[in-house]
């Protein structure tokens, strides 16, 4: 089959590997019919090369059609249609019954500390095989695949693998009061989606980013918005401006690790990429090397007693922060990776009723899986108003 495979920083191909096949009784093998490209996958891309290996298949968020079951698998058939969720979860352990996929007990990797395996995302997450190929083999195939009906596109459904999912978590997290407001930092597919749930729950959304396309997305669709780029040194002061000079009830910090305004982080991420793996993974299991801009600012920006709902990828394990301010205002502080399947239920009447939230036309490209390296390039260099990226094998 073809896939896309890491091979060095801004190094992604197409090669032909082996098909996956059963190895577990509760195994599924999905055709991908579409596979999104994750701003996580530009850390790929771009940071955490050290954690990968040469021909690793990336990806995490395809959906497509069961083409084998297991011998042991009953709630699905060949010919499903199905979404798979990033997490790797079992649905039946301890932290699955909580509603924490992504802490999953019988995935999670103990040998790098880390919580429940992820497809197609580093050693830190178990090095599974990702999604950004012809074929995907799904272990948990009675409790891990959502099931969706034929009939509307990939568009309406693709999105609870990672981005619909990840969105409502940050909407969530951020405990947007009734009749409150909410700042989005960071425009990009995650922030995009959380102004647009956000806004459908009744909230009053400002969106901030430094990109055009992303700017003009939300303002077409009634969000707020203001550019960094005129805002950089006052957008606090701004934003207490707007909200009765208090600041916003909540802000959902949907930018991570690379954010723009921290130049000596900046330089201690690309440093990473000419040190020895063995080293450089040291180094950023053990320093704070995470651009924090972002998260500086949703600390001043965030009213006093406000919730900070931290939803960008961070990878430092030592990064500073600022405690006195974030103690002295109260501020309420919630983060994590989704938990795709705890969600679905409540989303997934949105995706049956008129898609209000506009999953349809979210994708700004639509390519085939033979040019994901120039669609990984665009993607990674916010060329040609890309914003979301679909791969079609």
């Amino acid at each position: 089959m073809k896939a896309v495979t890491w091979h060095g920083k801004r190094d992604v191909r197409v090669d032909t590997v082996p098909d996956p096949g059963i190895k577990e009784p509760t195994d599924v093998i999905v055709r991908i019919t579409s596979s999104g490209i994750c701003g996580s996958d530009l850390h790929l891309y771009e940071v955490l090369g050290p954690f990968l290996g040469e021909g690793d298949i990336l990806g995490h968020e395809p959906m497509g059609v069961v083409e084998e079951v297991g011998g042991e698998v009953t709630e699905l058939s060949a010919g499903d249609r199905v979404v798979i969720p990033f997490n790797i979860s079992c649905g039946t352990c301890f932290m699955c019954s909580q509603g924490l996929h992504s802490q999953c007990e019988t995935t999670q990797v103990h040998e790098q500390g880390m919580g429940a395996a992820l497809f197609g995302y580093t050693k830190l997450y178990g090095e599974v095989p990702g999604g950004q190929a012809e074929l995907l083999r799904v272990p948990f195939g009675n409790t891990l695949p959502i099931k969706v009906p034929d009939g509307p596109p990939d568009d309406r459904f693709v999105y609870l693998s990672d981005v619909l999912p990840t969105s409502w978590q940050a909407v969530e997290y951020a405990n947007i009061p009734d009749g409150g407001t909410v700042v989005v930092l960071g425009l990009g597919p995650i922030g995009d989606m959380s102004a647009r749930i956000a806004q459908h729950r009744g909230h009053r959304v400002i969106g901030v980013d430094l990109v055009p396309e992303r700017l003009g997305r939300a303002r077409q669709r009634g969000v707020e918005v203001l550019d960094l780029r005129e805002h950089d040194k006052d957008l606090a002061e701004v934003i207490r401006g707007m909200t009765d000079g208090r600041g916003p009830d909540s802000v959902i910090e949907a930018v991570g690790m690379e954010a723009h305004g921290s130049p000596g982080a900046k330089v201690a991420q690309q440093v990473t990429g000419f040190l020895p793996d063995a080293v450089a993974q040291q180094l950023m299991q053990k320093a704070g090397i995470d651009r924090l801009h972002a998260f500086y600012l949703a600390i001043d920006i965030v009213r006093r007693g406000g919730t900070i709902s931290l939803i960008g990828v961070y990878g430092g394990m030592a990064d500073p922060l600022p405690m006195m301010t974030l103690f002295d205002k109260q501020i309420q502080l919630r983060m994590g990776q989704a938990n795709v399947k705890h969600w679905v239920g409540d989303i997934m009447p949105l995706l049956m009723d008129g898609d209000p939230l506009g999953t349809e036309d979210f994708a700004t490209h639509r390519v085939p899986l033979d040019q994901a390296p120039a669609a990984y390039e665009m993607f990674q260099k916010k060329q040609d108003g890309a914003v979301k990226v679909l791969l079609q094998p």
